[in-house]
């Protein structure tokens, strides 16, 4: 079909939806009973102040729900399919832990900057909330986010199974520069060691180039105390990283001339290529995207207009442009951006279509703008082999059938 009739095609639909819901709504305020019912509810005195918004009880309670491949409480994951906008709420940001979450006193918590610096420092962190701040909108994606995809598609997967440890907050902090800079940074200094407080005392290298850029030691999230799963009181936050090295629980930043090699940088988060060399060092997540709805698990009532809608992100800058195909991947077209497109954040895409109710599968990919265009599994296979199990980015699809159940599949 070509683009004007496609667009004529969907404008007619969106119209048909519109028109029918104005007809729906102008039907309830003539029901007498609906009026009835608004008076008598409107008489009635309302529930008091609480001291901490809840939710409506008309509303079905989010949840994150545990990884498979973690035992225990380990990790759970975001619920993708059931938010709007763009920013996670505190409560349902993924979690990764490798120890537990620490129990932290922010009045007996320290942060350490030493190494090769003319001043070593310690830092409470009642001192580095009275230093100069910056807020940030960045997501946080776990390295393993998408590893299913490394694997043949399961039906029954649904959003939050496949992408759901990735999360998007608003972030509150002291810059990592103006500390180093405040301790003098030593001419022979190239990486920073970064450690947190739990139990293993989680280390990750970090490039100095990097440490004097962006990053963040932040201790809020979302307009209130960084929450204990993700770091509480304090936490390194390096946009665009995979997620692991924005350590969590953070006590300490030693400027040293060498990577250290950690557990975390050698025998975890690595890749295995085909050939048997590991891919080391894979800080940026590339750019992904997902279509959060519809998705698996849910279940169109008909043919008719939709609006497709779904999440994209890079670490590597702003998303340039999302494209979404109804086709299963013979065709794309490009969907509209929910503004603000920050960098190093999620973006909300939209995509209006109109469904015949025939089977069909639809996908989305992501183009950042570097120029890095999300691939699909096959290509990325053919690159990298299946033996890795962290930074899949594939493109995912979702089948609609007859009946409108959507069931996860391959592109």
């Amino acid at each position: 079909m070509a683009g004007d009739e496609r667009r004529s095609e969907t404008g007619r639909g969106r119209r048909g939806f519109l028109k029918a819901a104005t007809l729906g709504s102008a039907a309830a305020v003539l029901r007498p009973s609906t009026l009835v019912g608004q008076e008598r509810n409107g008489r009635s005195l309302g529930g008091g102040v609480g001291g901490y918004g809840e939710r409506s009880g008309f509303e079905s309670t989010l949840r994150r729900v545990r990884g498979s491949r973690y035992e225990q409480a380990a990790g759970s994951l975001t619920p993708l399919q059931d938010l709007n906008g763009t920013i996670t709420p505190s409560a349902l940001h993924f979690e990764r832990h490798h120890a537990g979450i620490p129990d932290i006193d922010p009045a007996e918590h320290r942060l350490l900057i030493d190494g090769l610096v003319d001043r070593p420092l310690v830092f409470s962190v009642d001192e580095l909330q009275r230093m100069p701040a910056v807020t940030r909108v960045y997501f946080v994606e776990c390295s393993g986010n998408g590893r299913v995809k490394w694997s043949p598609a399961e039906p029954e997967t649904d959003a939050q199974a496949a992408f759901g440890m990735t999360s998007c907050s608003e972030w509150t902090g002291v810059p990592v520069s103006v500390l180093l800079r405040e301790a003098g940074v030593r001419p022979d200094a190239s990486w920073m060691v970064a450690e947190g407080a739990d139990a293993c005392r989680l280390t990750r290298s970090v490039p100095l180039d990097k440490a004097m850029d962006d990053i963040l030691v932040a201790y809020g999230q979302n307009g209130e105390a960084i929450r204990p799963a993700q770091g509480y009181p304090l936490r390194l936050l390096i946009p665009g990283w995979e997620g692991n090295i924005s350590i969590k629980w953070l006590r300490r930043l030693q400027l040293v001339d060498q990577s250290y090699l950690t557990r975390e940088e050698t025998a975890k988060y690595t890749d295995l290529m085909p050939n048997g060399e590991a891919r080391q060092y894979t800080f940026v997540m590339d750019s992904k995207s997902v279509i959060t709805r519809p998705s698996g698990g849910h279940r169109l009532d008909g043919p008719g207009f939709y609006q497709i809608s779904g999440l994209a992100w890079s670490g590597r800058g702003r998303v340039q442009r999302v494209e979404v195909s109804t086709d299963g991947g013979r065709s794309w077209s490009e969907a509209q951006l929910q503004g603000p497109v920050l960098p190093l954040a999620h973006t909300r895409f939209r995509f209006d279509w109109s469904w015949d109710g025939s089977e069909t599968t639809l996908a989305s990919r992501c183009i950042d703008e570097s120029g890095d265009v999300q691939p699909t599994r096959a290509s990325l296979i053919a690159v990298r082999g299946t033996q890795s199990s962290y930074h899949n980015n594939a493109i995912q699809g979702w089948r609609i059938g007859r009946d409108g159940t959507v069931e996860n599949v391959d592109v």
